[in-house]
């Protein structure tokens, strides 16, 4: 038997059950509202990406960068070297710390 022949078997049964046929209109007026929404969100939300531009990268970098002047531009370099342990000599003794 195949899926398909299977699927049409089941379709074609009478429905059974005390319970059949109990659902409120409300219950689809829900599930079709919900679609109608779900439908909504995917439109907006393709016409919202249609006007993103390609790249996030800009042309001439110059310009972000004379006015970043709240960052140390040296801040990153500095973080790259204290990843190695550093000695201090205190009262003759060395003791390492992890420059933080």
């Amino acid at each position: 038997m195949t899926l398909g022949t299977l699927a049409i078997e089941v379709l074609a049964q009478a429905p059974a059950g005390p319970e059949f046929g109990k659902a409120s209109p409300l219950g689809l007026a829900l599930v079709l509202l919900l679609l109608v929404a779900i439908v909504l969100l995917i439109w907006n939300m393709n016409k919202r990406l249609s006007n993103l531009p390609e790249t996030f990268e800009p042309e001439s970098p110059e310009a972000d960068q004379a006015a970043d002047e709240g960052t140390d531009r040296g801040a990153a370099d500095a973080r790259a070297e204290d990843t190695t342990e550093d000695v201090t000599e205190k009262d003759g003794k060395q003791t390492p710390h992890s420059g933080k």
